[in-house]
């Protein structure tokens, strides 16, 4: 019972205060410190790449490519996209295997800021309570900025600031649409993918996101 009070109180006393995220931009987070932290114990240089790019200052060329490749429903949904929850379940009974993921854009920023890749049910407890605390606590367009920001596009490289610059030698204002596809389809796998790559799964998500790109003109105005 003692070591359970002292568990809880560890927790409630390290939770993170989610409020203060609608004013402070994050100096590092969890994903970027577990990657130095392996980078380190392989002997290698921990730097990363971390550059903040105000939401107005992305191209909503690149705003809309993100959406319709991770979360189709963001504005739409509070924090949960429950049909695709059921989906992957439906896909896991059917192949006899561990869900695929079915993370919202949220759940995704929850997950990269404090948490860790873990799919052990406490951690994925705190990840549905944090998502819930991010959608109460902050608008629809300052978590988008956020993820933005904190997203992993290649090895040590985070945010599409730095992302821009490194792929296209560009600011991430100034994309047009295919600059914008290629870059979201890194997204799912950056360790491997990226602008350039020949990789044919890599090709054929960019080929999906501008497709779903040009039939999602309704995102213009959310955007």
């Amino acid at each position: 019972m003692l070591a359970a009070a002292v568990w809880l109180g560890a927790e409630i006393w390290t939770w993170p205060s989610v409020k203060r995220l609608a004013v402070e931009r994050p100096a590092t987070t969890a994903f970027i410190e577990q990657y130095r932290a392996r980078q380190r114990a392989a002997g290698r240089p921990d730097r990363v790449v971390l550059a903040w790019t105000p939401y107005p200052a992305v191209s909503p060329a690149l705003k809309r490519a993100v959406i319709v490749a991770e979360d189709i429903g963001f504005f739409s949904h509070r924090g949960f996209a429950l049909d695709e929850i059921q989906s992957a379940l439906e896909d896991a009974l059917r192949d006899r295997e561990l869900p695929r993921g079915a993370s919202t854009i949220t759940q995704q920023l929850a997950k990269n800021l404090w948490l860790s890749p873990s799919r052990n049910p406490w951690r994925k407890a705190k990840e549905a309570l944090l998502t819930w605390q991010l959608e109460h606590a902050l608008s629809k367009r300052r978590i988008l900025e956020l993820y933005l920001n904190v997203a992993e596009f290649g090895p040590g490289l985070y945010g599409v600031g730095a992302a821009s610059q490194r792929y296209f030698g560009k600011a991430p204002g100034d994309l047009d649409e295919h600059e914008a596809a290629l870059l979201a389809a890194v997204l799912p796998d950056p360790a491997s993918w990226h602008p350039g790559a020949t990789s044919s799964a890599y090709r054929l998500r960019v080929a999906a996101i501008e497709a779903r790109m040009g039939r999602a003109a309704l995102l213009w105005k959310r955007i």
